[in-house]
């Protein structure tokens, strides 16, 4: 290799050198003659014919040099030392490289115009530490934050606490049915559950091809009586994996997919519904495992968590309607046509996620309104998610109460009836 002056490189005293990272330069600020030497910049020769003295400077002292060398700043021994050494250093020549760099940002004057390539260089970084998310819609939001936050759960805890004992707590009829589980065991069953998501989806049914149509309850119990030795931490990685492609599924999906049926055997919502429901037992068996391993676990967000009692407070016209058949509610005392408003109890949802609904209390088809109500209840957000899920009865919800007493011992028992494991 040729050097500058015409010379082969270590031809002037037999030794070969390293390149050095070269210094950095004065920039064309005002486009003057770059060959021309201020005055003051016109260095005095050595009498004895040698470059400045190079001083014997630490690695440390040396490290911290770069930001004067980057700026010019250092004397020539200086710059002479710092230079001897980024040949040596390669960690110190790569910040020194990025401070030069950064130096010639600081030009005021410069074309502000970025390099065309910057953009791809940055997405590029930022797609190496952090895969891209893909867009998904508002209505699959508290499913995603809720399987996040649980999962995030699980991979904080021991192996020995998958073990841990989980007490299960739901309302049917008119009395309070318990069942002990495992924290694995709670995973499986939220696992075996959205997989009716699944199949209304055309994907992978964890059950297996051509199970037979059945409810909540009864695919936990096939799900686990299939399993070839007790539920443990290995069914994280499927139920991580359902819930993400379920989440990617419903992203790619057109808008119609919102409106997709998903059967529970006994009653069917719309993919929308379905998901917020399945976010709500997400959030209400993280907080059973939570307790279970002594582990801090808030409530989903306001939006989150407004959407879910929406929800049920939708349900609890049909709820109702249900229980009236089964003789477990009054009867219905003032039946008007569908569409109609018809005597309402006024349901006031306090903190995080509240808000004011009109529940319909004579028929499913009828409108709750206020001019109609005969009764109100008053309850905190997470109180009321709380007797959603069977958590507390009707009896134990500390309820403002003003009213129709049998309309608010109905609506509170509907609310309690829609939990189940």
């Amino acid at each position: 290799m040729t050097g500058a002056d015409g010379e082969a490189e270590g031809e002037g005293d037999g030794v070969a050198r390293v390149p050095r990272i070269p210094g950095p330069r004065r920039s064309a600020d005002d486009h003057a003659d770059l060959t021309a030497r201020l005055p003051e910049e016109v260095e005095e020769p050595d009498v004895d014919g040698e470059g400045p003295e190079v001083p014997d400077l630490s690695h440390g002292v040396l490290k911290s040099l770069l930001g004067a060398w980057a700026l010019s700043a250092c004397s020539a021994g200086e710059t002479l030392a710092v230079e001897n050494h980024l040949t040596a250093c390669a960690p110190c020549a790569d910040e020194a490289l990025r401070l030069r760099d950064a130096v010639a940002l600081l030009h005021e004057d410069r074309d502000l115009d970025l390099d065309p390539l910057l953009r791809s260089r940055v997405l590029e970084n930022c797609l190496g530490r952090r895969p891209a998310r893909i867009p998904i819609p508002d209505w699959v939001t508290p499913y995603d934050a809720e399987t996040a936050r649980l999962d995030a759960l699980l991979r904080d805890i021991g192996e020995s606490e998958w073990h841990a004992p989980v007490r299960l707590k739901w309302y049917e009829e008119n009395r309070v049915v318990r069942r002990k589980a495992t924290v694995a065991a709670v995973i499986g069953h939220l696992f075996a559950v959205d997989g009716l998501v699944s199949a209304a989806l055309g994907l992978d049914d964890p059950l297996g091809a051509d199970v037979p149509e059945l409810s909540p309850t009864e695919r936990t119990e096939a799900f686990w009586a299939a399993l070839d030795r007790p539920p443990n931490r290995s069914l994280r990685g499927p139920w991580r994996d359902q819930s993400h492609t379920l989440i990617r599924t419903a992203a790619f999906a057109g808008r119609g997919v919102a409106d997709l049926t998903v059967t529970y055997k006994d009653f069917a919502l719309p993919l929308q519904d379905s998901l917020l429901e399945r976010a709500f037992e997400c959030w209400r068996h993280a907080d059973d495992i939570a307790n279970a391993v002594a582990y801090p676990y808030a409530p989903p967000s306001g939006a989150h968590l407004h959407g879910m009692i929406d929800l049920a407070a939708r349900l609890l016209p049909a709820a109702l309607a249900n229980r009236r058949r089964t003789g477990l509610a009054g009867p219905a005392k003032e039946l008007v046509t569908a569409g109609a408003p018809g005597r309402s109890l006024h349901l006031e949802v306090e903190g995080a996620g509240g808000g004011h609904w009109y529940i319909a209390l004579d028929s499913p088809a009828a409108v709750g309104s206020p001019d109609r109500a005969v009764a109100q209840v008053a309850m905190d957000g997470v109180e009321f998610c709380q007797l959603v899920a069977g958590h507390i009865t009707p009896e134990e919800a500390a309820a403002g109460q003003d009213g129709d007493r049998e309309a608010i011992r109905d609506v509170l028992s509907a609310a309690a009836s829609l939990s189940r494991l």
